[in-house]
């Protein structure tokens, strides 16, 4: 594997960051994953204008330009031969004191991986996954804006440390109000009656593009949908739930908390939108 560092190419064993990197220090920074499918990277353009806007809200200038970073992102995937995979895009605040004042770090890093990955066993998919609502409140908006992707991941993975503990694979985050909010590293939708329900942005739910994507996908075909708060009850009188991300795609939730959603099984929605995604990302994306 070549890891892109800084406009470098180095192989995975001398691929390295300064310990001085506030990126390191401060998980300050932010990051895009981004899926290749079939030669091409799947809403490419999505991804790199999500991370400009997380890295302007925390005022981190990246030193490529988009249209700079969106070919990095290509050759990258070329260097590698990645056709099919998982592409990490990091960039850090770069080089600093042991203070935790940005300013002084001179340059931001950026780094590319093209690699795989595989979150959730393959059996998940075809049967559903149970989850959990765990204690650890998601980050208030005036605080660590969930919108951010940043490198600071530490209160999803408090929340995935309480789903492991509880031998499950997700957990669900609710937010200061008792609503809930996203799942440690994915969306979460619920169908009712019919209708596609996801909570809204302001709940503290990541932007996510997957999300975007599936909520598309529902109202082509003539899904009604609606962004709302949801509390822990909608989720347990749910017809169908599942949860949506990069890396997870699609995947059918069919217990939560011990109940049971719907029939126990992934449901006629949850399988159609699966189809019509899977079918999207055959045809769509940037060729590398």
């Amino acid at each position: 594997m070549k890891v892109y560092i800084d406009g470098k190419y180095y192989s995975e064993k001398d691929a390295k960051i300064s310990v001085f990197d506030h990126g390191l220090l401060y998980g300050d920074g932010v990051f895009e994953g981004i899926r290749a499918y079939h030669g091409r990277v799947f809403k490419l353009k999505e991804h790199i204008e999500r991370l400009y806007w997380s890295a302007k809200a925390i005022l981190l200038d990246i030193p490529l330009t988009p249209a700079e970073m969106t070919e990095a992102v290509l050759a990258t995937c070329r260097k590698n031969n990645c056709r099919d995979g998982y592409i990490r895009l990091v960039v850090t605040r770069g080089v600093g004191t042991l203070g935790l004042n940005p300013n002084r770090c001179k340059r931001p890093s950026v780094i590319i991986i093209a690699g795989k990955i595989q979150l959730y066993p393959p059996e998940l998919y075809e049967e559903g996954m149970a989850i959990v609502t765990v204690p650890t409140t998601r980050n208030l908006v005036n605080a660590v804006n969930p919108a951010i992707k940043s490198l600071n991941y530490l209160n999803n993975i408090l929340a995935k440390i309480e789903a492991n503990n509880a031998g499950v694979e997700e957990a669900i985050m609710l937010n200061q109000e008792g609503f809930v909010a996203e799942c440690t590293g994915d969306n979460i939708f619920i169908v009712r009656q019919g209708h596609l329900y996801t909570p809204p942005l302001s709940a503290g739910a990541l932007y996510g593009i997957t999300r975007n994507t599936v909520l598309d996908l529902a109202r082509e075909r003539g899904l009604p949908t609606s962004e709302i708060n949801l509390t822990r009850y909608d989720l347990y009188i749910a017809d169908e739930c599942f949860l949506t991300g990069t890396g997870a795609e699609i995947i059918p939730v069919t217990r939560i908390d011990g109940r049971v959603i719907g029939q126990g099984k992934p449901g006629p929605v949850t399988r159609d939108l699966i189809q019509r995604y899977h079918a999207l990302t055959r045809v769509s994306g940037e060729p590398i």
